[in-house]
């Protein structure tokens, strides 16, 4: 009996050990499990979002130890949505837009750790020929943009700066893969969107050239897009901030000095993807990237008095330090 027992012991320590050693380690050598977490794109599956696929087909996250689920984000709203419920960890989405939010008091449990526009892209887009050739054409007319998008949360600020009566503009929402089909159908008389979807939106039109009206002309201090994640990863995971981080400027390094190979890596992932309007959207957005990803601090404290002068802000709501986490984002 006691031998029995003996052998009933031995066997369940080490059943107890292998169960342990699976909670930490792979099966295939002891190698650390990879952290898993979700990453939402900005804007569906389009040019300026290639770089996640590039970073996961090049294996920079799996080397970094993180397992990726990649989804389609739908614009900054709706992206802070679900980081605030928990259903994903890293977004790319608009900084200005999450920081306008944020001074209204709304998702306020997020960090930006890395830009990956340096200045703002929305901007105003109609086709030539249109109703629509200068800002101030806006009143009376329709305009069209993704729901909860920066398009909207920023356009007061630029209607006051370029003369616009803003309640005299029709917005018509949508997600986001309607909206080139808005603008050629004539459904609305423009688009406010990123200036590096003209090509796409040309493409949607039969050829039809397109007029671009920056937001930076009004607005040039202004970050673009860029990384961010809940405060739960970055103070509660920094080691997984950074390697996230790293392994994602890598993707987008590699997609700026090779536009039409991270295209064809995204249309591989993403079947529906436009290949030439993703190149078109990498080749725009490549003068207002810096790989490193770097964010100022100064310059953040600018913008933030850009939004409270502009009255897209309360003052005093915000600080650099609310939106930004200075200890993972790239320094100049």
């Amino acid at each position: 009996m006691r031998r029995i027992f003996a052998t009933l012991a031995a066997t369940m320590a080490m059943t107890l050990s292998l169960t342990a050693c699976g909670d930490d380690e792979q099966p295939d050598g002891g190698r650390p499990a990879a952290d898993r977490v979700t990453y939402l794109t900005a804007f569906g599956a389009v040019g300026r979002d290639a770089f996640a696929w590039v970073a996961q087909e090049k294996g920079y996250f799996r080397d970094a130890g993180i397992d990726v689920t990649i989804q389609l984000g739908a614009a900054t709203g709706e992206n802070l949505k679900v980081l605030a419920a928990g259903k994903a960890q890293f977004a790319n989405l608009d900084l200005t837009g999450a920081w306008i939010l944020a001074g209204k008091g709304q998702y306020q449990d997020v960090r930006a750790i890395a830009a990956i526009h340096q200045q703002t892209l929305v901007s105003i887009i109609s086709l030539a020929g249109s109703a629509v050739a200068k800002p101030t054409d806006l009143e009376g007319h329709k305009l069209g943009a993704a729901t909860g998008s920066v398009n909207q949360l920023l356009f007061p600020g630029y209607a006051k700066l370029a003369g616009i009566d803003a309640s005299e503009v029709q917005w018509v929402n949508a997600p986001p893969p309607q909206l080139p089909a808005l603008l050629a159908g004539g459904r609305v008389d423009a688009l406010s969107t990123f200036l590096i979807g003209a090509k796409g939106l040309e493409k949607a039109a039969g050829g039809k050239k397109t007029v671009v009206m920056p937001y930076s002309t009004y607005l040039p201090e202004l970050y673009g897009n860029g990384l961010i994640a809940s405060v739960s990863i970055t103070q509660g995971n920094p080691d997984l901030a950074r390697r996230f981080r790293d392994a994602a400027l890598k993707g987008l390094a590699y997609t700026i000095e090779h536009p039409q190979e991270a295209a064809e890596i995204m249309k591989k992932a993403q079947p529906a993807a436009d290949v030439t309007a993703a190149v078109g959207e990498i080749t725009l957005m490549t003068p207002y990237v810096k790989t490193s990803g770097v964010i100022d601090k100064q310059r953040v404290g600018t913008a933030i008095a850009t939004l409270e002068r502009n009255g897209l802000v309360p003052p005093g709501s915000l600080t650099p330090d609310a939106v930004v986490d200075f200890s993972l984002a790239p320094a100049g």
